[in-house]
């Protein structure tokens, strides 16, 4: 469950393994470390995990390369940086067209000036022929040139419009999890400030689902992680088929979860908790090879609801404390901030 005390492990961990491995404690390390000491990324689990069985030495390089394989922070912060390059290249290129472009405009303007003045006084048809002759050509000229510049830009444009297509792609990236294919944490995040200002303006009710899979470390210590990403995939795909329009499913970390219900009571948010629960409790997971049913699938959720006033962090507190309530009441239950059996807990605590 959201235990700060749970976080602060995973940290001191991280650090402690980049003591051991005398790694230098930048963010980037950091980052990576803290991934492997949660589990919350598989991939770098497994990857950092034989690479420590086998004593291998973690090279800057292999960092490096772990980051931008496995993290989809470091992966858009490269594209952005290769993104930034392009665009900045594109922008160069239709400056220099415009500064030559300006150049032969006041080339051709000066050539129609320097005409003007010829005309005055006495020409022979001769010399008449020749000055509108040199006219056309340069009129021609620049003709040729306004179109060469036209096709040019619109080349330009349809580059931007790509580049921009592909920065929307890596912002989009920067805002899922790899695994489930969900909101990721920052998403999340960036989801309930909105929410939050909206609470505040009293324009909306907002609540917020936190659920946690039952007995997860079972799946992964039996099964293997391919297994218990397996499962974490099925409940991510039960979360999206029961929220909808501004509704945001995430992935909070490792086998937790959040959903933010926009414009959505408590009751009503109690009964779509209800419903992802029980859609997760129909998932049998199978071997593929074999067939075999390896066990069923549930979760465990609290519900809480956003009130004027106060902190995004009290309103997750308190969906953590039914989260807890659910667990402890038996797993596979949802259960509100109203509910009566966080009164008993609370009676119990004290």
């Amino acid at each position: 469950m959201f235990q700060p005390d749970r976080e602060k492990g995973f940290a001191q961990a991280a650090l402690t393994l980049m003591g051991e491995r005398d790694i230098v404690a930048t963010p980037e390390h950091f980052e990576l470390f803290y991934a492997y000491a949660s589990g919350e990324n598989p991939a770098i689990t497994q990857m950092m995990g034989a690479a420590i069985k086998d004593g291998k030495i973690f090279t800057p390089e292999m960092l490096a390369d772990l980051r931008l394989r496995y993290l989809t922070g470091a992966r858009a912060a490269a594209a952005m940086d290769t993104l930034g390059g392009d665009i900045g290249a594109v922008i160069g290129e239709v400056l220099d067209k415009l500064e030559t472009s300006a150049r032969e405009t006041s080339a051709y303007k000066n050539t129609l000036s320097a005409a003007t003045g010829q005309l005055g006084g006495e020409r022979s048809p001769a010399d008449l022929r020749k000055l509108v002759d040199g006219l056309i050509a340069a009129t021609h000229a620049m003709e040729q040139r306004t179109k060469t510049l036209e096709g040019e830009l619109q080349a330009s444009s349809q580059q931007v419009t790509e580049l921009r297509g592909k920065l929307d792609d890596v912002r989009k990236e920067s805002l899922t999890d790899p695994l489930t294919n969900i909101a990721n944490r920052k998403a999340f995040d960036d989801a309930v400030k909105a929410a939050m200002d909206q609470v505040a303006k009293g324009c909306e009710e907002v609540s917020l689902l936190l659920c946690d899979i039952d007995l997860f470390k079972k799946f992964n210590d039996s099964w293997g992680h391919q297994t218990g990403d397996q499962v974490l995939r099925l409940v991510a795909a039960c979360l999206s088929e029961n929220v909808k329009g501004r509704d945001t499913a995430a992935r909070y970390g490792g086998e937790e979860f959040a959903v933010l219900l926009r414009g959505t009571s408590l009751d009503a948010a109690t009964r779509v908790a209800e419903q992802i629960r029980a859609s997760v409790e129909t998932k049998k997971l199978v071997k593929k090879s074999t067939g075999e049913i390896l066990g069923t699938i549930t979760i465990s959720i609290g519900v809480a609801h956003f009130s004027r006033g106060e902190t995004a962090e009290a309103v997750i507190r308190r969906a953590d404390a039914c989260l807890y309530g659910a667990k402890h009441h038996g797993r596979n239950l949802v259960v509100n901030q109203h509910d009566p059996r966080m009164a008993a807990l609370e009676t119990s605590a004290a």
